[in-house]
Order: structure tokens, then sequence, then C-alpha cells
């Protein structure tokens, strides 16, 4: 169960270039990992794009933003490639690191329930505990609520 002021669950994934990221390189540092159903569908392209948008506002407040999904490394280069996403995408294949952090799961869509991704973001703080956890979100705006609540817990920690 993923709770604000607990360590956040460590983890190990590929990026879009096939390169091993692990949370603990960005000790230090606050870390936005936001989990999404599919590469270059309409909700996940809003979602990435409006983090992309913020890249700067984000950089400003120290923070890096990673976005995962079920997604291989080559459909994720391609995704970043043709919407100029600024942030890394990591792959989480077998859904292990969902898991641990409540992304995957049951859930309802049109009347029916299947397991799959739960649209979620995890905000860890530079020692590594989880600062905030947005359990289920609309792709739209997220961004900026993010952005947001970055802020007011910056403000709170000086």
């Amino acid at each position: 169960m993923i709770e604000a002021g607990k360590p956040a669950p460590p983890f190990e994934l590929t990026d879009q270039n096939d390169a091993s990221v692990r949370l603990r390189d960005f000790a230090g540092k606050w870390v936005i990992l936001y989990f999404y159903p599919r590469d270059d569908t309409p909700g996940c392209t809003t979602e990435a794009c409006d983090f992309t948008a913020a890249h700067k506002a984000f950089a400003r407040l120290d923070a890096v933003v990673l976005g995962c999904s079920p997604d291989p490394p080559e459909t994720h280069r391609d995704f970043a490639a043709k919407y100029n996403l600024t942030h890394t995408l990591l792959s989480d294949p077998r859904h292990t690191t969902m898991e641990r952090y409540g992304a995957w799961g049951e859930k309802k869509m049109y009347g029916r329930t299947s397991q799959g991704v739960i649209r979620s973001t995890v905000l860890i703080d530079p020692e590594g505990k989880i600062a905030h956890h947005w359990r289920r979100v609309q792709a739209k705006g997220h961004a900026e609520k993010v952005r947001a609540r970055l802020e007011e817990l910056r403000a709170t920690a000086r």
C-alpha cells in the first residue's frame, strides 16, 4: 500500500533508450512517477504532452518526471520522438513496479471489469519517501495539479 511518509518501493526498469533506471538514481531530487496505460493513445498522449509542457517548471522545482507503462522500449522511443517528449519513459511489461505502487489492478470501463493499468501518480521526496499519491487521475490538467502540489510541499518543507 502506498502511503505518504512511507519509503517509496525501489525499482529498476528499462527506459526508452534501453538503459536501466533505478529509483535510487534520483536520490536528492523530487520524483514524479506517473503510470499510464498505453503509448500514443489520446489520454496518454495528453498527459505526456502536459508533463513535457511543464518540463521547465518541474526542473526549477528540482523534480524529474518519469512515465511508466507496460509498453516496450521501442514503443516508448517512437512515442517520445513523435511528440518530442522531454521525460523518461519506463517499461514495466510484467507490471511488477505498477503492482508495488498500486497502479495495476481491477478497473471498470464501459461497464466491464478488467485488469490493467490504473492511471495514477506518485510524488516521491528527495529522501525517497512518498510525499503524495494520486490514486486515479484524469489525464487532462493532471500535470498542473502535480506541479501545484509539489510547490506546496516544497514551501512547507523549508
